[in-house]
This record gives C-alpha cells, structure tokens and sequence, in this order.
C-alpha cells in the first residue's frame, strides 16, 4: 500500500501520462483538494471542465455533478471515484415524482438547482446554483408560474427576497439541515467578534442570524475581503480546507450539527457522500479508466438545454 505522499505523487504521474485533470470540491477531503487541478463548486467544475484540453478528467464530488461534467464535455471521459457517491438533496427529487408534479401544474416552468440528476433537469426549463438563483429568477417574467425544487430553503429564500410565490419542492440537504441557531448562538458567546457565514441551503432560523449568506464561493470572497479575524461557518466542513489555504492569517470555527448522524456530538458537519472520495479511489479510478460516466443520450439533449439558458441568463 502506497504511503499518502507516494499515492499523490503517483495520481499526478498518471494525470500527466494519460492527459488528465482532477476535479474536486470544496467539500471533499484536503489531501484530494490538495492533488486537484481545479478546486471548486459544482457547475464552475463543470464549466473549467468544458474549457480546457484535456481529454479525461475525475469528478471528486457526488454522482450529479460528474453528470453535470458529462453534459458539459460529452466527448470527454468523466471518471467517478465511487458511484455510491450520491447527494441526499438530488435524491429527493426523482425524475418520475418530478414528471408527475408538472402534469398536476399545467402551465408552470421549473427552475431546478444544479444539484439534481441529469434526468431532472431533462424536466426543467432553467437550472439555477444557490450564488446565480436571484439573478435568473429575477430575469424571469413577473407573470410566470414557477415550480423551484428540490431545495425549499434555497427557494423560500429566493421567494424572500424577490417578492415572488413558487411552488416549492419539499427537499433538502442532510448537511445543511442539521444545523441548528442555537449551536450559533453558543458559538457567537464564544467568539462575539465572528462574522457569521451561512449557505442558503440552512433553514430560515439559520440564515436569519447570519451576517453573510450565499454559496461557497460567497463565503470565500468575504473572507478574503473581510478584515474580521474570525468567520463562524454554517456549511460542509469541507470548505474550511480552502478558506485556512486561501486566508491562513484567519480563524474559521465550523458551526457543528444539531445531532450528528451518531447521535454523538461532533465538532463539525460532513457529507459521508463527499467522504467517500478517497486517494486510493482516485489512484484506482485513473488506473482502470473506470468507473465512468454515461448518459442516456435523450436525456443528455434535453438536460443540457437549461443549463445553456441559465448560463444564457446569468
């Protein structure tokens, strides 16, 4: 067994030997962010994916978003370090509940959150991430009748702040709805001078009580430009990786779960499915060349077109 030094200097050989780059979340693991080409959120993944040369890239993420890669790049090999990486939000919406909810609701459009599977967003007519939904929704007419899912606290804030009334899919991310304001609270008695930063993907108590609310990359710009010392994070504990890389002269406190999944507390709030992206499977994926990503070419047509509009709007 290769030792983690040997095993990162062994993947990048591989990447150089066989032309291929390494994609990673902010919410995996920081010795594959470390190994990465390119470290972000999903669909700037997928977007930095499309516009560069190489010919096979590794998704460090969750299922949906290699699928987002393939969608974008479907002459390129996607490899997926482990396929039981799923997404407890994308699986809340399926493609057949989704299908059936428009038939109840003629007339409506459906703006989905790219974390769905590519079946889902085969059903959509606008795809949105928790740092572009404002902005396309706001472009969309006053009139329009619109269905926002699966994340309902990323759409009741939307509706919050753009006066509008979608219908809301009843989904939800694990991670995100374990936190809890008064795990906040005790932490802002212990570090008053903190800045709060929440994803829009917490319920409404918890983007309440947050100084700062947005995406990931959100949370990293302010804390490059904030001149706080001390930024209280209510996200995947992941992210905290680049926020120290990028700002080493600040502190980050990661807000932890109400209960964790142990029913133990923790100090911190992980993704099991993030965590299931490991070196050796990175190691092994670009090996074999395997496992790959592939799509239905029907779905692949339709589900690429919301994307192309919401980058059309946004």
């Amino acid at each position: 067994m290769l030792k983690t030094e040997e095993l990162k200097a062994e993947i990048r050989r591989m990447c150089e030997e066989k032309g291929a780059i390494i994609l990673a979340h902010y919410y995996t693991i920081g010795d594959i962010q470390d190994i990465a080409d390119f470290v972000g959120d999903s669909l700037a993944l997928a977007r930095k994916a499309a516009e560069t040369d190489a010919k096979i890239m590794v998704m460090c993420g969750v299922h949906f978003m290699a699928e987002t890669c393939k969608l974008l790049s479907p002459d390129k090999m996607v490899l997926c370090p482990d396929l039981n990486a799923g997404c407890s939000l994308a699986d809340s919406c399926k493609a057949e509940d989704l299908k059936k909810f428009k038939k109840e609701h003629p007339g409506y459009q459906v703006i989905s959150y790219v974390n769905t599977t590519a079946a889902v967003k085969a059903l959509t007519d606008v795809v949105v991430t928790s740092g572009n939904a404002k902005k396309v929704v706001d472009q969309l007419s006053k009139d329009a009748k619109l269905i926002f899912g699966p994340d309902y606290n990323l759409g009741n804030y939307i509706n919050e702040v753009t006066g509008r009334d979608m219908l809301l899919w009843n989904g939800g991310c694990h991670v995100h709805e374990r936190f809890s304001v008064e795990k906040i609270i005790e932490l802002k008695k212990q570090y008053p001078d903190a800045i709060v930063m929440a994803h829009l993907e917490c319920k409404a108590p918890v983007l309440a009580v947050a100084d700062i609310k947005g995406s990931t990359a959100d949370m990293l710009r302010e804390a490059k430009s904030n001149t706080a010392k001390q930024f209280i994070v209510a996200t995947e504990a992941g992210i905290l990786h680049e926020l120290q890389r990028t700002c080493p002269d600040k502190e980050f406190i990661p807000v932890p779960p109400e209960i964790s999944e142990s029913g133990l507390e923790c100090s911190c709030n992980e993704c099991q499915y993030m965590k299931l992206n490991t070196l050796e499977k990175v190691y092994d994926c670009l090996k074999n060349k395997s496992p790959q990503i592939e799509i239905d070419p029907d779905i692949a047509k339709e589900a690429v077109k919301p994307i192309n509009r919401m980058l059309e709007l946004s």
